[in-house]
């Protein structure tokens, strides 16, 4: 990693070396005679990322239903959405193996180590994809295009682009990100109305703030493998401050949904308190010495955040 990093200024002309264009060397397993097993392929669908998703997708599901869920929709549709999903994180794999192998992190992954092939990494992918898509068309076109947008976003525009060109990525990302619970609400509304809009809002705004606090725990990785995320390109006060701006954008959002009349006054009593916290904490980074420490604070309440939000949507639906 070389000598240490002062991460409190970072100036944005840096140029860095562009680590693609490294001579990479080979992993320490052949790919010829690859060693992997059925753990290393589940390892590229990213299970966490996949279940995470899902529950977004059931919130979504949920808000939207009216009277008594369809078990043959909700079945069919969180079985694609979790297909398309795991696609997009093979395919994520597979785009970014040459930078993975220079990342702590991410250098013992099955691709960077040579215990699977590109080839059957990307088939994978394209395959789960495929039906993936297909079972959501089942139910309806428009969650299936919704899957498609999501699939695109994360694989072309995040993954194979911006990730690597741009500290804008979050916010590519976040289209992406936002899609699964409006997967859900158009499953069993078949429609793009106020309410799915602000669901994908919610979820858009809160995935800044998160990923950026993440990003932060991972700046010198990232810096190392050439990923342009933004605390490690500009520095952690200026992400501190993304972070709280986009924390203030979200708060009034998520009580529009109380608003709409989609959910109570539970809800609305329960997400105003949250933001609140939410707000405190990440105005409590910028008089905070241990930046790591405030990036691993406001990343655990993002998770909280956004379960509660999920969870309250579910008790109290209007």
């Amino acid at each position: 990693m070389g000598a240490p990093v002062d991460h409190t200024v970072l100036e944005s002309s840096t140029t860095y070396e562009n680590p693609a264009s490294r001579v990479m060397e080979p992993g320490p397993l052949s790919e010829a005679h690859p060693k992997g097993d059925w753990r290393d392929y589940v390892s590229v669908t990213k299970i966490g990322i996949t279940v995470a998703n899902l529950m977004m997708v059931f919130a979504g599901l949920w808000i939207g239903t009216t009277g008594r869920l369809d078990m043959s929709v909700v079945l069919l549709t969180m079985l694609g959405s979790a297909l398309v999903v795991m696609s997009g994180t093979c395919l994520n794999n597979f785009i970014d193996r040459d930078l993975d192998k220079l990342m702590q992190r991410t250098k013992t992954r099955a691709l960077p180590e040579g215990r699977l092939t590109p080839s059957s990494v990307l088939k994978m992918g394209i395959l789960l994809g495929i039906i993936g898509t297909v079972l959501l068309a089942s139910v309806n076109m428009l969650t299936a295009v919704l899957g498609l947008v999501g699939l695109f976003f994360y694989v072309v525009a995040y993954t194979l682009w911006t990730k690597r060109t741009t500290t804008l990525n979050t916010l590519v990302g976040g289209v992406a990100g936002a899609m699964p619970p409006v997967m859900g609400y158009a499953a069993v509304t078949n429609t793009m109305d106020m309410v799915a809009w602000v669901i994908f809002t919610v979820l858009f705004l809160w995935q800044v703030p998160h990923f950026l606090a993440l990003a932060m725990r991972r700046a010198d990785d990232y810096r190392t493998a050439g990923f342009q995320m933004l605390p490690a390109v500009r520095g952690f006060e200026v992400t501190k401050h993304y972070i709280l701006s986009y924390t203030v954008a979200l708060v009034p959002v998520t009580l529009l949904l109380f608003a709409l009349g989609a959910v109570g006054k539970v809800y609305l009593a329960g997400m105003g308190i949250l933001g609140l916290v939410y707000i405190v904490l990440n105005v409590s980074g910028f008089f905070m010495k241990d930046s790591i420490k405030f990036s691993r604070m406001s990343f655990v309440y993002s998770l909280i955040y956004l379960t509660m939000f999920s969870l309250l949507i579910m008790i109290d639906r209007v």
